[in-house]
């Protein structure tokens, strides 16, 4: 799927509307490449000969999250609202509130009962979702997987994977914190869940990193837990007893934080100590503002709510012949050279309920 970024970027065509709206017109009516080639005329001529949109449907669509209160989801939410807005669906926002599976799968189970038009679902297990996933399947009902998926090969029957590539993530961010780290240099690896699907491949690629091209940097892994106050406190516990590291790296939205948090609390990274991890808590932002924290990494959680409505209205819509597909929701750094564009209040990154205009 093309990454929405891409329409700001074609040059723009006769009557201001850029290329790629005009292949998008140029399809709907026929035209294909001969009619481009001649001229489609002025932006308000194509307005006037195509028909008035998708038409709007009242699916309900049931998103089962691993963690339904962590503010990282507040931008997912509104891709979920906005995007149920355009098609005219609903949506229930549902799961475990702390990484309980057996709570998500029982969300799953009500969504079948229930005779849901589409589930999208974080797969944190690499094995629980599949029986209810089946038998959504068996009963007509497209299950997407956001944020989390499971590993290459397993018979789960979801259509798509909606979110980053965890392990080619957590390995190039290693890659970008190794190149700071000095000779010899200890670090900390920190995850809230070990073996959670949404975290576990980040903390493998950090280590296959340290294996393939820093093999003089030795790590502990700290098990910092799902809770903020827990992650914080465990953090501070480590450093506290282990004052030589150089680096502390979380591998989540919460354990990121507490990493800044604590790196602000002694001026570690300001006595040299590389400090990094991943999404965007406004806490974070603050701490790389303050350059308690060297750098963190986007995933663009608003697109991993919008993409799987659009999929799952579309695959309704067409009767199955659109297909949901796997969607690269990307990874983009967050320095103190770029952080002020996240500081804004944006719908985008979740710090304002205001809609786009």
């Amino acid at each position: 799927m093309d990454d929405i970024r891409d329409n700001a970027e074609m040059p723009a065509i006769a009557g201001g509307m850029n290329r790629r709206k005009a292949f998008m017109t140029a399809a709907a009516l026929g035209a294909g490449a001969a009619g481009l080639a001649g001229g489609l005329g002025s932006g308000k001529a194509l307005a006037d000969t195509t028909a008035g949109g998708l038409p709007k449907k009242n699916y309900k669509f049931f998103f089962v999250c691993h963690v339904t209160l962590d503010q990282f989801f507040t931008p997912t939410i509104y891709g979920i609202k906005d995007a149920c807005a355009a098609f005219g669906c609903t949506y229930q926002w549902t799961g475990s509130q702390k990484n309980v599976v057996s709570e998500m799968v029982n969300a799953m189970q009500t969504a079948i009962a229930q005779k849901a038009d589409g589930i999208a679902v974080c797969l944190v297990d690499p094995k629980a979702f599949d029986q209810a996933t089946a038998m959504a399947t068996a009963a007509g009902i497209p299950v997407i997987a956001f944020n989390a998926d499971v590993p290459t090969g397993s018979p789960n029957k979801r259509l798509s994977y909606v979110g980053q590539p965890l392990y080619t993530a957590g390995y190039n961010v290693a890659l970008k914190w190794l190149a700071q780290i000095p000779k010899s240099g200890h670090v900390m690896l920190s995850i809230g869940v070990p073996g959670s699907l949404n975290t576990q491949p980040r903390l493998d690629g950090y280590i296959q990193a340290i294996k393939d091209h820093r093999s003089d940097v030795t790590y502990d892994v700290v098990n910092t837990g799902p809770d903020p106050a827990t992650e914080i406190s465990r953090v501070e516990s480590y450093y506290l007893s282990h004052k030589n590291v150089v680096g502390l790296f979380g591998t989540g939205g919460s354990d990121s934080y507490a990493c800044g948090f604590v790196s602000n609390k002694y001026g570690l990274a300001k006595k040299g100590a590389v400090v990094a991890g991943f999404d965007l808590f406004p806490q974070t932002l603050g701490f790389i503002k303050s350059g308690d924290m060297t750098f963190t990494t986007d995933q663009q959680a608003y697109l991993q709510g919008f993409l799987p409505v659009q999929q799952m209205y579309l695959y309704k819509l067409s009767g199955g012949l659109v297909g949901p597909a796997n969607s690269d929701t990307s990874q983009a750094y967050v320095t103190r050279d770029n952080v002020d564009a996240y500081l804004g209040n944006t719908r985008f990154e979740g710090r304002t309920d205001a809609e786009p205009t």
